[in-house]
């Protein structure tokens, strides 16, 4: 078995809401393993982002497994192995809520090397915690639309969007994370994807649940539609508090509250960023990410046309440059379900993929001020 080299062990942030504290508690113990190569470099970063097509895992899933998992093994162990499931219990829970990807797990700890820390990681099953921030907005009219902002650290970002066909009978593209989950994404059935951290301080809910990537990869290869999207968030047990924003070809829409032990909250809410819902039940998060403020500007703007809806995303206060407190926006996604067309968005530059492209590369700016 690998050991950490020896070091100073990292303390972790006192406060739940310390973003900026979690972050770089995450990168010290990141630090303690080989690095992964980095997307961005310090002070103006320049953010690479790589597509790529492949049916089923194979070579290039396992070239992004190399490259990531010395810093992901090195967070996934930040707790102690005490604070870890057994691969028995993580395989259990995967089989037992989420059947149809067990398979597809196999094969992917399999190309792991049958590593077992990997292969526990891969189920996303009582992960460390972690938040994000976001905004998105799902409409029907005048064609089905998902629009959101990632916020989060460039450092620990993938920076991957990967089309894939893992069932042999579902595509699905979207923008990876924690190497086969999903931060956004859609399916060739027309159904649209994204997530928003749901206000919750992180670690107040205590529950066993999986990590929002996996839930996202889910629903997408398994449902066709809203309401059946709808109905699977109703029964998955989920590790934090997120809104899960859903819109499909047909032009049903929905906005999702998920949190650890509690029920599925399901509205029609068009625009969610980071409280549950409508509701700010922490001010203290809320706040300081302008959570509200958000929330308000894009209703104001939800009957734009979609390219004005896209520039109130790139700006103030809707677009974030706090790089350096974790909360900076590393891209802006439009999703076209019926025409099944993903557009990433900057201020200088965008970048269109679909379910059949399949390598690509672009590169652009995220930096403070920017």
């Amino acid at each position: 078995m690998t050991q950490h080299r020896s070091a100073r062990r990292p303390v972790a942030p006192a406060r739940a809401d310390d973003w900026a504290g979690w972050i770089a508690y995450g990168l010290a113990w990141a630090a303690l393993a080989p690095p992964a190569p980095a997307t961005a470099t310090s002070g103006s970063r320049r953010l690479t982002f790589v597509g790529y097509r492949e049916e089923v895992p194979g070579p290039r899933w396992q070239a992004l497994f190399r490259a990531t998992w010395p810093a992901y093994r090195a967070w996934y162990l930040s707790q102690g192995w005490s604070a870890l499931p057994t691969l028995a219990e993580a395989e259990a829970a995967l089989r037992t809520h989420m059947p149809e990807l067990h398979d597809t797990w196999l094969s992917l700890a399999s190309l792991s090397g049958s590593d077992p820390v990997a292969a526990r990681m891969l189920t996303m099953w009582r992960m460390p915690l972690f938040a994000t921030g976001c905004s998105q907005v799902v409409r029907a009219e005048p064609e089905p639309l998902l629009i959101r902002n990632y916020d989060y650290d460039p450092q620990l970002f993938e920076g991957v969007a990967a089309s894939t066909n893992y069932s042999g009978s579902r595509r699905v593209l979207g923008t990876s994370d924690m190497l086969w989950g999903l931060l956004d994404g859609m399916n060739d059935a027309g159904l649209a994807v994204s997530l928003t951290y749901g206000g919750r301080p992180t670690g107040s809910d205590a529950a066993p649940g999986f990590a929002i990537p996996l839930v996202v990869r889910y629903l997408l290869e398994t449902c066709s539609d809203v309401a059946e999207a709808a109905r699977t968030l109703r029964r998955l047990p989920v590790a934090q508090s997120y809104n899960v924003a859903l819109v499909d070809a047909g032009g049903a829409h929905a906005s999702v509250f998920v949190a650890p032990g509690c029920d599925a909250i399901v509205s029609d809410l068009a625009v969610t960023t980071n409280h549950r819902l409508q509701t700010v039940e922490h001010p203290e998060v809320a706040g300081p990410l302008a959570s509200r403020e958000r929330q308000r500007l894009l209703q104001n703007h939800l009957a734009a046309d979609s390219a004005d809806l896209v520039t109130t995303f790139l700006r103030a206060p809707v677009r974030s440059t706090d790089y350096a407190g974790g909360f900076g926006t590393l891209y802006t996604a439009q999703y076209r379900p019926a025409a099944g067309t993903l557009t990433y968005h900057w201020p200088d530059a965008t970048w269109s993929r679909g379910f059949e492209d399949g390598e690509g590369q672009i590169e652009t700016w995220v930096s403070q001020g920017r």
